[in-house]
């Protein structure tokens, strides 16, 4: 789908200092709405016309007296990670856009823009709005990012559906963190690592003497997973097939120039351990309606 476009005068200010938001009258529906400007927003400044029918915003002025300006919107809503918190406990507990804001004592327009659009609400506006939806702002600022993930409550209609092979080697894409399952001296073991897929085969750099370096010889498990907490939905992608260590100097070569990223762990890790998938399967938690 295209982005959209929306053009728009500025007909009035609620700050003395000019700051957002504005009452932007839309050319395309005639109406005026309130509207917190957003990185999409684009506002070029006008000379004055006289005998304008709007009375011009105050702040937007310059030697030669009042300005106008026309505010555009470029793109589709993009909610930012609080704005996404805000609606996903609104839906849960069957509140209105509405019924929200009047609870929180806020416009709704705004709680729109907080929904739809990259922002950054002030404390104040937290604390209303954690009040209204019976939560904290710890939460609704994402406060629980250095806990595991999954703890929010579950979706009232979730949708469970099998990946595709071709979604599966999507959602690896080219590169990122992933985890890779061995047998230890100590016991089975789980190990992040980065990893890179290069030619349809999962790669990563460890140590020889490391954990993830047990997967050598072994078929092994690699998996890759996404959790939404906003949304309680999410994916996992599990990649079975045999491990080897890669000890071809063109072959590490290639593997060298085609790396995304060194391993964040850091250290000497020269040793390269390939994964070529002989079973690729993936799932996708959603809400039915999507």
């Amino acid at each position: 789908m295209g982005a959209s476009r929306r053009d728009g005068e500025i007909v009035g200010l609620h700050h003395d200092d000019g700051t957002p938001p504005y009452d932007v009258h839309w050319s395309d529906t005639d109406q005026v709405t309130l509207v917190f400007p957003g990185p999409d927003a684009h506002i070029r400044h006008l000379e004055h016309r006289p005998g304008r029918t709007h009375e011009p915003p105050r702040t937007i002025m310059d030697e030669a007296g009042a300005v106008s300006a026309r505010i555009r919107l470029d793109g589709a809503p993009n909610p930012g990670d609080i704005g996404r918190r805000v609606a996903a406990e609104r839906k849960r507990q069957g509140l209105s856009r509405a019924e929200t804001a009047r609870r929180a004592r806020m416009a709704p327009n705004y709680l729109a823009y907080l929904e739809e659009r990259p922002a950054d609400p002030s404390l104040a506006s937290l604390i209303k709005l954690a009040a209204a939806l019976g939560t904290s702002v710890a939460a609704l600022r994402g406060g629980g990012v250095d806990l595991p993930p999954g703890q929010g409550q579950a979706l009232l209609h979730p949708q469970l559906r099998d990946l595709s092979p071709d979604e599966c080697r999507a959602r690896l894409s080219t590169h990122g963190v992933g985890r890779v399952a061995v047998s230890t001296p100590d016991g089975p073991a789980v190990i992040p690592v980065n990893y890179a897929v290069i030619d349809d085969v999962i790669a990563f750099r460890t140590a020889p003497d490391s954990a993830p370096a047990a997967a050598v010889g072994t078929d092994a498990a690699f998996e890759v997973d996404h959790v939404d907490e906003a949304m309680s939905q999410g994916w996992s992608v599990l990649v079975v097939g045999p491990a080897r260590a890669v000890t071809e100097p063109d072959a590490v070569r290639r593997l060298a120039d085609r790396a995304h990223t060194r391993p964040w762990a850091g250290g000497e890790r020269a040793m390269w351990v390939s994964i070529q998938p002989t079973r690729l399967t993936g799932r996708r938690i959603s809400s039915a309606d999507q």
